[in-house]
């Protein structure tokens, strides 16, 4: 019964996947304008950023959204078909959950932040 139940929902997913990337790309807003001294300020902030994501997750569409409204240069890593980012994320994270921001700070040290309202909230905060 159990291999039934999960045939069924990759169907479902089969079926889903085309209609929530187009409804990603008809619907993500455009990005904020920015001076090129500021923009490139971001883009440096950027770098110490990275989104492990899935392709039609639809809390990382939810991310991305923000990501691209705010103008964010930053690098999507998809953890379901890469197996090094899905390692990467299980190793520094602790766990394969997708929407996460792995956060590189100055000192060396690494957050890993899951959640998508607290992913978004945190890139608000910071480049709002």
């Amino acid at each position: 019964m159990r291999i039934v139940i999960r045939y069924f929902f990759r169907l479902v997913r089969l079926i889903l996947m085309p209609f929530m990337i187009i409804g990603e790309k008809l619907t993500t807003p455009k990005g904020v304008d920015r001076s090129a001294e500021e923009q490139s300020k971001v883009d440096e902030q950027c770098k110490s950023l990275a989104l492990y994501q899935f392709k039609t997750c639809p809390f990382c569409i939810k991310v991305r959204k923000t990501i691209a409204r705010l103008s964010l240069p930053i690098e999507t890593r998809d953890a379901q078909h890469d197996k090094t980012h899905r390692a990467d994320l299980e190793q520094g994270g602790g766990k394969v959950k997708v929407p996460c921001l792995r956060i590189s700070e100055d000192d060396g040290s690494t957050t890993w932040m899951y959640e998508s309202d607290d992913i978004n909230q945190y890139l608000e905060k910071r480049f709002g």
